[in-house]
């Protein structure tokens, strides 16, 4: 079994995974609440909290998964991309439970393991596929191989797409997390009212950009004045959300077709988005492509997606790790 950790940002993570990586036994998740009031993560107060935190939720998860530390045979960790100090400080507490046992550790990349949650949700899931990782960080697309090796096909060119969801609900005054706070707000709302723009609408273009959706909405919420932005706020956050889903469905399923796939992944936090999901739901239906989209607790940052990833990424054997080090990109 492998014991995961994900601290790559404000969710202090654990969990424990069958070794073939399609089985989360537990998955323990401690979600910061201190940075509402900023409106965003501070890196500084992430790590402290996961410093605070990280040894209740490993033993968490074990206890959830029935499992004791003497039955854990290797160790995994995010060690990329995400804020170094959030990442150094679940690094140093996998080197230092693998070096107390002689255990190998598992360096995983948050990406793959964004995509590796998809073989929890579906355990007969195989590449090759195409996957969409959209998150408050990154937003990419990836054909993945039958050797699980993602290759790069698009990504975005400024901000992120849960960025962007972020900075419209602030500039909508609807609070931090910004993707469920514009999918609250837009319960109801007309997505056709105010119609918002998509950028790189080339048909072979596979990359994203986001900076102009944010300027429109921002000229609006200008040229609305505060009281008509408070009357037409369903309509304003489901056109702004429906411009987002947009984007990401269109070149996901582009890049589908130019690369034959006959399934497609979606991962990350902004694939919880329910409209997203619909919207995916129909479009691959009618194409004929399967869809594996995991489900939202498996979307968030989470570490049973970073066990499922360790199970095909090499180990490095016990003591060799001990100068392993985070990355930030």
């Amino acid at each position: 079994m492998i014991l995961a950790i994900e601290t790559s940002c404000d969710d202090t993570c654990a969990a424990v995974v069958e070794a073939d990586g399609r089985r989360a036994l537990s998955n323990a998740v401690h979600t910061q609440t201190e940075h509402s009031r900023y409106g965003g993560v501070v890196p500084e107060v992430a790590s402290r909290a996961h410093l605070e935190r990280l040894d209740g939720v490993i033993e968490r998860a074990l206890s959830d998964a029935g499992v004791a530390l003497e039955e854990i045979e290797r160790v995994a960790v995010t060690v990329r991309p995400g804020l170094i100090g959030a990442l150094l400080v679940g690094v140093a507490a996998a080197k230092g439970l693998a070096y107390s046992r002689r255990l190998p550790l598992v360096p995983v990349n948050h990406l793959e393991g964004h995509v590796a949650a998809a073989y929890l949700e579906d355990p007969d899931l195989e590449p090759p596929f195409v996957a969409l990782v959209a998150s408050g960080g990154h937003t990419a697309l990836y054909a993945v191989g039958e050797d699980r090796t993602m290759h790069l096909l698009g990504e975005t060119l400024d901000d992120a797409a849960g960025e962007a969801l972020d900075k419209g609900a602030r500039m909508l005054g609807l609070g931090f997390p910004g993707g469920p706070a514009i999918s609250r707000a837009a319960e109801g709302g007309d997505p056709h009212r105010y119609e918002f723009p998509v950028a790189l609408k080339e048909r072979d273009s596979l990359d994203f950009s986001f900076s102009g959706l944010k300027t429109s909405l921002l000229y609006k919420i200008r040229e609305l004045g505060p009281e008509r932005v408070r009357k037409e706020l369903a309509h304003l956050a489901a056109g702004y959300e429906a411009a987002v889903v947009e984007a990401l469905s269109r070149k996901l399923l582009r890049a589908a077709e130019l690369q034959r796939a006959g399934a497609v992944v979606v991962a990350g936090g902004v694939a919880a988005n329910g409209r997203l999901r619909r919207r995916l739901r129909e479009e691959c239906s009618e194409r004929g492509i399967g869809l594996v989209v995991p489900p939202p607790a498996l979307c968030t940052d989470n570490a049973a997606m970073i066990g499922a990833a360790a199970a095909h990424t090499p180990e490095i054997p016990w003591p060799e790790y001990l100068s392993l080090n985070a990355r930030s990109v």
